[in-house]
């Protein structure tokens, strides 16, 4: 059995592994430890909950030790970059844990917090930056940090990074980073974008593969339950009620929604919270602390959660709305079943989501078991109203998972579920409030990118 002083990780990184309560590595950390700490350039395909930080992150921090004295005031010696704030909260937390006791020096970019304070941090230069690419690029614009010493860059996430529309941000920041660096890209799913996004970014990597892309953990028990849309939350006080005291996620589709749920499960009695994009990063924050330390058994979520909460103690995911995304799915269910443990996932499935239901299972390349209601006839889906899209106005009546005739972003009541964003067109305005597409031309005076063209 493979251990991590077998990996040849520095003692110091050994303690604060041992204080964390880390036994023993994980097969994508076994398999991209080593390469990392020769200095290749890595492409990491994992599912998610198997520890992609600490793949990347233990070995990056060990060689960063090895530097021996202070950086320089503005200048980023590693940048990490991942598509929301709880992400980037989550992989900061982690590399701290895994430095105590180090002069290692962490900084947190993202939206939503003070600018000020984060230009003071980077005016003490740090060993790690982990930061969203819109508040980043803000930083860079106003001259707060250097990336001209960065040698070591990491993606994660970036399959996430493209469908929420940072590609121009990405080749905007590329341009402020030497070519000569070592780059890491770990992704939980592997569509063509990506394999060309590895071609651009990456010098003959070395691929590092733990489970076929878009597959979930095995541990987690996958099920569906038929049932109309009115119905839904019913549904749900019922499964809730079969597991007290265990916590549970749930999955909504667009901001008005999740939190009219969230309102109507609170009303009934339960400790429910909510987290999406209308709330602010303090409200966010809070109720994830809420949720982490079990002062609430449900939170109802976008996919602003779908990524980034690392929870051990969730039990239970329910999609209360199908994802029109089929790979946000995966990364849905993958918040149980973290570091080892097992976990439950059922989705539930109106007339109108069978669609959506047929992406998840070709994704998955085996239908869902039923462990309730029957697979829907077309005369049903005809009939059923579309499901709200993210963006859309809120339903002028209906339930809490928005029954009735939900309005699309064009304003066409029943209109056909959009497809997947694409990630070639104009980015989208991330949940971090993220940037738009930069301003033509290069900076300035800075080292350009090998990717800065597309």
């Amino acid at each position: 059995m493979t251990t991590f002083a077998d990996l040849g990780l520095s003692p110091k990184l050994m303690a604060g592994l041992d204080k964390a309560g880390y036994t023993a590595p994980t097969p994508i950390q076994v398999q991209a430890i080593p390469h990392i700490m020769k200095g290749r350039d890595i492409m990491g395909l994992a599912q998610t909950g198997t520890g992609k930080t600490a793949a990347f992150g233990l070995p990056l921090l060990h060689r960063l030790l090895d530097i021996g004295h202070p950086p320089a005031p503005r200048t980023v010696r590693s940048l990490i970059l991942a598509p929301t704030r709880e992400l980037v909260a989550q992989i900061s937390d982690n590399l701290t844990n895994y430095t105590k006791g180090t002069p290692v020096k962490v900084v947190t970019i993202t939206g939503g917090a003070s600018i000020f304070r984060q230009s003071e941090k980077l005016a003490k230069g740090a060993d790690v930056v982990v930061a969203t690419p819109g508040r980043l690029i803000d930083l860079l614009d106003r001259k707060a940090l250097t990336l001209e010493a960065c040698g070591y860059l990491v993606l994660d996430e970036a399959d996430q990074m493209l469908d929420m529309g940072f590609i121009h941000a990405l080749r905007k920041i590329a341009q402020y980073i030497p070519l000569k660096r070592q780059t890491m890209l770990f992704s939980a799913t592997m569509p063509k974008l990506i394999e060309d996004l590895a071609g651009t970014y990456l010098r003959d990597p070395i691929k590092v593969q733990v489970a076929p892309p878009g597959k979930p953990v095995e541990k987690i028990e996958q099920s569906v339950h038929y049932t109309p849309q009115g119905d839904k939350a019913k549904l749900l006080e019922t499964y809730l009620k079969e597991h007290p005291g265990e916590q549970a996620l749930v999955f909504g589709r667009t901001k008005h929604g999740s939190e009219k749920l969230m309102k109507l499960l609170v009303s009934w009695g339960f400790k429910a919270g909510s987290i999406h994009g209308n709330k602010s990063q303090n409200q966010r924050d809070r109720t994830l602390t809420e949720f982490r330390n079990a002062e609430l058994d449900v939170l109802v979520a976008t996919d602003v959660a779908a990524r980034g909460i690392d929870i051990p103690g969730v039990r239970h995911v329910y999609n209360y709305d199908l994802p029109n995304v089929p790979e946000n799915y995966v990364h849905r269910i993958g918040r149980t079943a973290r570091a080892g443990a097992e976990g439950r996932a059922v989705a539930f499935c109106a007339p109108a989501e069978m669609g959506e239901l047929k992406d998840i299972e070709k994704l998955l390349k085996n239908p869902l078991p039923i462990i309730g209601g029957a697979p829907w006839g077309l005369a049903d889906i005809k009939a059923a109203p579309k499901p709200p899209q993210r963006g859309a106005r809120p339903p002028r009546a209906g339930g809490a998972g928005g029954q009735g005739k939900p309005r699309s972003a064009q304003g066409k009541p029943g209109s056909k579920p959009s497809s997947a964003p694409k990630p070639q067109g104009k980015p989208m305005r991330s949940v971090e409030g993220g940037h738009g597409a930069p301003k033509k031309g290069k900076p300035a005076g800075r080292p350009q990118g090998r990717f800065t063209a597309a």
